[in-house]
């Protein structure tokens, strides 16, 4: 695959996951505003799923961030020192992946959210 083809799929899949989320959130709406929404453990319910939803944001602006690095490494010439590609990456707004110390932390937290990551 190339690295064009690859940039491509990633905005896909953001594309993708930003309509997945259009249809949940209408749901979300409808219980909300339906009689049953004033129920506590609906309530908490609905507050989870946004809460969990909320991820979507960061794995969308992670891929459309992905696509422009790759599409960035393709212009580079194969003797491109390691530095030009450390410093594309480092140049990326992905949330706690920029910070190796963060990188993954969420699935080592008891928090009671989805684990998205």
């Amino acid at each position: 695959m190339s690295l064009q083809k690859l940039a491509r799929e990633l905005d896909e899949t953001a594309r993708q996951t930003a309509s997945m989320l259009e249809g949940i959130t209408e749901a979300i709406e409808l219980l909300a505003d339906a009689p049953i929404g004033k129920d506590s453990s609906v309530q908490q319910a609905v507050h989870l799923i946004v809460t969990a939803l909320q991820g979507q944001d960061r794995i969308e602006q992670r891929c459309h961030n992905m696509a422009l690095a790759v599409r960035q490494f393709a212009l580079l010439p194969p003797t491109a020192p390691d530095s030009v590609y450390d410093e594309i990456w480092a140049s990326l707004t992905l949330d706690e992946l920029r910070v190796p110390a963060l990188s993954g932390i969420a699935a080592h937290q008891a928090h009671g959210d989805a684990e998205l990551f």
